[in-house]
Parts: C-alpha cells; sequence; structure tokens
C-alpha cells in the first residue's frame, strides 16, 4: 500500500487479497515499481518494508489471505548491471527478478546490458508485460536473444481480456513466447485482480488444462530460480 500508482491504503490492499483468494490465488508476489531516477535502491527497500509491515499486521487478522512474498518490478535504465542492491528486489525465496523493459525500440545493447545483470547477480530475469513493447519492436529478432540468455516472459491478464488484442496473446502463448501470466492489479476499480476470467479464456481456446500447464511451469520457474540461489 502507497508505494506506487498502485494500492491506496492498507484496507485496499487487503481487498484486493480478498478477491485474489475467490480466484483461488494462494500465493501473491508484491512488485511495486523501481524507478532508479526517483530514489535510490536503500530509499525505496526502506519504504518496502515499512509498507509490507504495516500490510503484513492487518493480515494477521483474517484467514486464508494469500501469502506475499516482497519483489520490485524494477524499470530498465543505464548501467542497470552495476546495481548490486537490485539482488534485494528479487521475488522473495527466488532469483527472479521482474523487469520492466523501455516503452522504445530495443537493441542487442540494451538485451546485452541484462545478460550482464544476470552474470552480475546470478539472476534469472522475469520480463514483466511483453505486450506493452510490441509496438515499439521492429522485426522479432529480440525473441531468440531472450530465449537465448534464458530470460522468461509475462503477460499480463488484460492482453486476454481485451478482445482486440486477445487473439494476439493466445497465438504467442501458443507459439511459447508467453510463459506466466499475471494480474498486474493495482486498485480494486480500474485495475482489480483479474487472473481468474483470464484463466477461464484460455482454457476455453486450449482445453481444461492449459492453465495446469502453466501452473506447473511457473512452479519449475520458480524451482529452477531456488536452485539457482543454493
Amino acid at each position: 500500500p502507497e508505494m506506487d500508482d498502485g494500492s491506496r491504503s492498507v484496507e485496499e490492499s487487503l481487498a484486493m487479497l480478498k478477491q485474489m483468494a475467490a480466484q483461488n490465488i494462494n500465493w501473491a508476489a508484491a512488485t511495486p515499481h523501481f524507478y532508479a531516477f526517483q530514489e535510490s535502491p536503500e530509499q525505496f527497500l526502506e519504504r518496502r518494508s515499512a509498507s509490507a509491515a504495516r500490510l503484513q499486521k492487518e493480515m494477521s487478522q483474517w484467514k486464508d489471505l494469500p501469502r506475499i512474498s516482497l519483489g520490485a518490478e524494477v524499470r530498465y535504465y543505464e548501467g542497470i548491471s552495476r546495481t548490486e542492491a537490485l539482488s534485494q528486489m528479487m521475488i522473495e525465496g527466488t532469483r527472479l527478478l521482474l523487469l520492466e523493459m523501455p516503452f522504445t525500440t530495443w537493441n542487442e545493447r540494451m538485451l546485452g546490458e541484462i545478460r550482464v545483470l544476470q552474470q552480475n547477480l546470478g539472476c534469472t530475469i522475469l520480463i514483466a508485460h511483453i505486450e506493452r513493447y510490441l509496438r515499439f519492436q521492429r522485426g522479432q529478432w529480440f525473441w531468440p536473444m531472450l530465449e537465448e540468455m534464458g530470460a522468461f516472459i509475462q503477460s499480463n491478464s488484460s492482453f486476454f481480456l481485451n478482445r482486440l488484442s486477445r487473439g494476439r496473446a493466445l497465438r504467442l502463448l501458443k507459439a511459447g513466447r508467453i510463459h506466466l501470466l499475471g494480474s498486474d492489479c493495482h486498485n480494486m476499480d480500474t485495475r482489480p485482480p483479474n487472473l481468474g476470467t483470464a484463466c477461464d479464456i484460455i482454457n476455453r481456446c486450449f482445453g481444461a488444462g492449459a492453465i495446469q500447464q502453466m501452473e506447473q511451469r511457473e512452479q519449475a520457474i520458480t524451482l529452477l530460480s531456488v536452485q539457482q540461489k543454493g
């Protein structure tokens, strides 16, 4: 709560967690935005710790809420590979670092720095909401490079919920370009938890086992990152 453009209060965070529970979600990754041009890693981590403590205190009064692992959605910036403090922004208990890429045309230098970041931190990169960058890219050259470096790709539920983008979302999922699905929930009105609805759409298109396969992939990715941590 009150970290960025997401939840505006502890009460709103609790409401989102209750809605997640109603969609059979039992584990949530809290990934507030980290913008290096706004604050230092130390300032961000201090704010996150205080915010999480306030939420956990209230969560203790409720049963059956999803457990929360702390993390961050880190915006790419020049020199990111040299910031050791980002190791504290990986999703808690894993070596996954959620990375928001620039909303511009990517180049090999950018992806090269991501590769160096992975090597320096010993992490696995998870590209956030791939659908938001596609219109900026020229050609398909970046897919093999992301695959070669072992990065994973996440899509927001809204990519599947929007009728105009649903066809492309389903094609990318079928082609193995999308590995994980996220709600990207920010609040209870304009961007509420919506994984349940997106899962229904995917199951209708690919069969009842489609979401189960995604869940198994999620578990495998998480296990892989934990093994890397060890």
